[in-house]
């Protein structure tokens, strides 16, 4: 899940961002409205972290214009403002939660977690796909009553496959979803990562989950798929 963070002050926005990543999700930072709506019109995001108080335009601003533009992706609004009044401006502009500042992280964790929730292909903390097993929630990975321990990237590229199984993926829509701004489209990051996913989740299986599509990206299936290597 990629995460864009609109925060101006860069220590909130590095606590921030480093708890997101410790989480699996990869997280993009924007330090003003201009360059939130810049990266939101470039990239697309699972999710947007929206601070108020941010220079050029603020978010109020920004989240009108975003859906004035059309964007649907869920808005988390963040700030340090608790009146009723800019509760209400923020949900009639457009987002679809609001925390204030201070806030415990693991209640920003939790709603993101809803909102995630609220997309149609997130309905339950439980995915299964074949006789995998992954839980949203705690990260937990099982095939066939075997624990799998994973990184936070191999969690994070192994959600996406769940979540698109059965569909083919290519590997510029993985480095969209899975990595950052600073990801390098022409390194081979993204096969070496799938390597160390395969062995680990086929482990002791006769039925691959990966399966590789030369020059198209992976299919993510319990079925046995043309093209594996």
């Amino acid at each position: 899940m990629r995460i864009l963070l609109v925060e101006d002050e860069p220590r909130v926005a590095r606590f921030i961002a480093k708890g997101l990543r410790e989480q699996s999700y990869a997280v993009d930072i924007a330090v003003d409205g201009d360059a939130a709506l810049y990266k939101a019109e470039i990239d697309d995001y699972d999710l947007i972290v929206l601070d108020v108080m941010i220079p050029s335009r603020d978010g109020f601003e920004v989240c009108r214009e975003l859906r004035r533009q059309g964007v649907t992706t869920p808005v988390l609004m963040l700030t340090a403002r608790d009146a009723v009044n800019d509760r209400v401006a923020g949900l009639d502009a457009g987002a679809d939660d609001y925390l204030s500042k201070p806030f415990d992280f693991k209640e920003l964790l939790a709603r993101l977690r809803a909102l995630l929730r609220r997309r149609e292909s997130l309905r339950t903390e439980s995915l299964r796909v074949d006789d995998l097993t992954i839980n949203t929630r705690n990260h937990t990975v099982e095939r066939s009553g075997r624990n799998i321990s994973l990184t936070a990237k191999e969690y994070s590229l192994l959600e996406f496959f769940v979540l698109n199984a059965g569909k083919l993926v290519g590997r510029d829509e993985i480095g969209r979803h899975v990595w950052d701004e600073n990801f390098d489209p022409f390194s081979n990051v993204i096969d070496v990562y799938v390597r160390r996913l395969r062995k680990k989740i086929d482990e002791g299986s006769n039925r691959p989950l990966i399966h590789t599509r030369r020059r198209e990206g992976y299919v993510f299936s319990g079925e046995a798929k043309g093209g594996n290597v």
